[in-house]
Order: C-alpha cells, then structure tokens, then sequence
C-alpha cells in the first residue's frame, strides 16, 4: 500500500509538471535571442535529441518572506534523466569527471569501477540528495516486484546536487520521496523544459537566475551522424567573468545583482548579499554514439572546455562534476552467459564528439541563463534575470548579434 500511495502521489505532481512544461513552451531559448553558437544543433537542441532518453522535473515553489527553517519559503526540486527512457532499466556505458570536487554526485565509485551507469540520474539540492537516493531505491523496488525484472532493484543511484540556500529553505529538507518519483514519473522525450525547474528552481550562474539548460549537436563521423546532447544544472560563477559568445557580458552588466531590503530600516535601499562561494555546476552529456567507458571519461573531461568558454574558473569552493553516457550498445550493457556483441568509434575519429560536447556545454550554461525569470525567496532575497534586451544589444555592440 504504501508504494501505492507514493506512485499516487507522484502522479498529481506529474500533472502538475506537464502543466508547467505547457506553460514554459514559448519561451525564447538564446538563438533565439540572436546568440550566435557553433556547430549544428538537433531538432530540439536539446538532450532529448539523443532517441531514448527522457527528463521530468518536479517543481517546488510556495512561501515568501522570512526564513523559518522547516516551513519555507521553498524553491527548490528535482530533475530525472532517464538515458534509455522510464520502460527501459538496461546500464548504459558511462564515465564521470570531477572538475572541483566540493559538491556530490552518488554512484560514482561503482561508475568508475563497473564502467556503467543504471538508470535514472536523478538532480536536486544539496541537503535533498538522501531523500532522492532513498527515493530512487523505493522506486526501483517497486518496479522490480511489479514487473518481476530484478534490474529494476538499483541499490547504487547516481544522485547530483547543487546549492540553492539563498532562496530556498535548503536546511528545511522539503523535497519527499513523492517529489522525486514524481519527476521520473513525470519524464518525457521531446521539448526539455529549462530555467526556474525542477533541480534548477532556486540556482542561478554569473549571480543571475538560472538553473537548469539543455542543448545538442549532430556530429558526422565517416558516413555515420550521430547526437550529442547535454544538460546543466547551473549554479557557478562570478558576474564579472561571465562570456556569451565571447563578449563579456558581465562586465557590461554589473548591475543587477542579487538582493534583499533592509527589513528593519524604513526607505533603506537594496542591500548587497553577502560574500559567498561562486557554488556548483552539474553537467550529464549523453550520445548515441558507440563509445566505451575510456572514451565516455575524455569525452566527460572535455565539458570543462565548454564552462571555460562562457568563463567558469571552477574556484576552490565549487562542485564541478560531470557525467557522459553512451546509449549504444544495449545488448553489451546488459550482459548474458557468453560473449556479446560491442561496436566502437575508433580512438582517433572522436574530434567531432569532442567538439560537440564543448559547444554543447557552452550553449547549454547560456540557455540556462536565458531561461531563467527573476525571484524572490527566503528572508525576500531576489536574483534578477539576465535581460534579453541587454543582451541583445550588448551583441551587437560588439557586432556578435545574429540578425542585426
């Protein structure tokens, strides 16, 4: 009964997802903006793109005012990403890569060692990483008993985080079991929401809102087209370093920093936050190109060239943790009694995979920006958006704006 009351649950708040992701459709992502970008994206510049994998997110904002720990206000979440989609419990090849190591990302010494990730990879806060492993356990049981398939029993999940304290009543741990099964019941191909969800709600990149970012790239490889997709999770940055296509937009910003009123002194103006760490980043890169666990873990190194890009310096107190996986080569994840057969790239035709995940990276952070919409939070702290008109007309001043 009780698996049954949490999957009832979950189901409410997936409606609630799909009515969010309905809402957010029209928003414009950077190209849109005129960013300009290399390289060629999929169909929905999104990691999506990658057949197979989906994403949920569950979303969770109600509150405001002063901060009472274990009431709120809460901003916070979590994001699924489920490489071979919710149906499909198979491993996938995988590497990861700590940048900076002040941050988490769970399952990663049976990654290291196996060579293969089992599904979901699941992204939240950093005081809610318990609750969502132990979610991710009670979910996999209770597909395993339903289903009679024993790999649905994952004792080891792969559970990221990053910090989102100065909005969020993070100490008041308000993310359930129920919220997480609800963002892996709730995942989806298609259009990937991004900005103010999920994991994502209360982050922010450069000292602006942010959160979470996808995008994509197809790569042709001999006569082979592949995809490679990636998602962030963004919470990093100084503003003064932040690049957008190479212009330094945060210097041209230094405005809009995030904020709060002195409650007790009337007419007082905004007051500064304090001195903080520069937090976190969270990026998973996925591809339908055959590569194994060595090459996942180069591939997984190169995603600090695309955060160097848009001026990441990953400081000392920053979790910069990435993951990269593979969804080829299903029957050789799965395993059986003999042999198996394994298809690979060869190690000298991965340039184009490289690139991808560079360009990907660096779009994925931007979007993430663009989609992120200002808010208020715990004790009335507030992080502005980055503003497209600004935007747009700093690209041009520096003649980097497509389309005029």
């Amino acid at each position: 009964m009780r698996h049954m009351t949490l999957f009832v649950a979950a189901a409410a708040l997936a409606a609630m997802a799909g009515q969010a992701a309905a809402q957010d459709a029209d928003r414009p992502r950077a190209r849109d903006l005129g960013v300009p970008f290399d390289g060629t994206p999929g169909p929905l510049n999104a990691i999506t793109d990658v057949r197979g994998i989906t994403v949920g997110h569950t979303t969770i904002i109600r509150g405001s005012g002063p901060l009472v720990v274990g009431e709120g206000p809460v901003r916070t979440g979590v994001t699924a990403i489920w490489p071979r989609g919710s149906d499909d419990p198979a491993p996938v090849f995988a590497a990861w890569f700590s940048l900076n190591g002040d941050g988490e990302m769970t399952g990663t010494t049976w990654v290291e060692d196996r060579g293969m990730m089992d599904t979901p990879l699941m992204i939240t806060n950093t005081l809610s990483v318990g609750i969502v492993h132990h979610a991710v356990i009670r979910y996999g049981a209770a597909k395993s008993v339903e289903t009679g398939n024993g790999a649905w029993l994952n004792a080891l999940p792969v559970v990221a985080e990053t910090w989102d304290g100065t909005l969020n009543d993070i100490r008041g741990q308000h993310v359930t079991e129920a919220d997480a099964i609800a963002a892996m019941e709730s995942a989806t191909g298609g259009p990937v929401v991004e900005g103010n969800v999920g994991g994502g709600t209360g982050m922010r990149c450069h000292r602006f809102k942010a959160g979470i970012g996808t995008a994509s790239r197809v790569v042709a490889v001999g006569d082979a087209t592949y995809t490679v997709g990636v998602l962030v999770q963004c919470n990093y940055g100084s503003r003064d370093l932040l690049r957008v296509a190479g212009v330094p937009v945060g210097q041209e910003i230094p405005d809009l920093l995030p904020e709060r009123p002195e409650p007790d002194t009337p007419g007082a103006g905004p007051q500064p936050p304090p001195a903080s760490r520069d937090g976190s980043i969270i990026v998973v890169v996925a591809t339908d190109a055959p590569l194994l666990p060595n090459q996942l873990k180069r591939v997984a190194r190169r995603i600090s060239l695309g955060l160097a890009r848009n001026g990441s310096v990953s400081t000392g107190g920053s979790g910069d943790i990435f993951m990269a996986f593979s969804t080829a080569n299903r029957e050789a994840t799965v395993g059986g009694e003999g042999e198996v057969p394994l298809v690979m790239l060869p190690n000298g035709r991965l340039d184009g995979i490289f690139r991808a995940t560079v360009e990907g990276t660096e779009e994925a952070v931007i979007n993430a920006l663009v989609a992120g919409e200002t808010m208020t939070g715990a004790n009335d702290w507030t992080i502005h958006a980055l503003p497209h008109d600004r935007l747009r007309d700093i690209l041009r001043k520096y003649n980097r704006l497509v389309g005029g």
